[in-house]
């Protein structure tokens, strides 16, 4: 009934962690934290739980959940880079 093995959970289990965090961050913390002095700190945190889910995913063989990952992981890398840093 459930595929565990799908680019599309991938894909929504990726985008996780940046939205929480930026909830988190953005919302609940309003910009008061001391890490908040560094704006890219919850991105990278993000995806640094991206890479320890792609890593679990493909030591369970899951590659098309890994792909889904992998993607979004490099797509959020990308965005960062863009709105970040110009």
């Amino acid at each position: 009934m459930f595929n565990r093995n799908s680019t599309l959970l991938g894909i929504g289990l990726a985008a996780l962690p940046p939205i929480v965090l930026w909830l988190i961050f953005v919302i609940f913390l309003k910009n008061d934290a001391i890490i908040m002095d560094k704006p890219a700190i919850p991105y990278l945190i993000a995806i640094g739980l991206n890479l320890v889910m792609l890593r679990y995913f493909a030591r369970k063989h899951f590659d098309l959940t890994s792909r889904g990952i992998m993607m979004t992981t490099f797509v959020c890398m990308l965005l960062i880079a863009i709105f970040k840093f110009h």
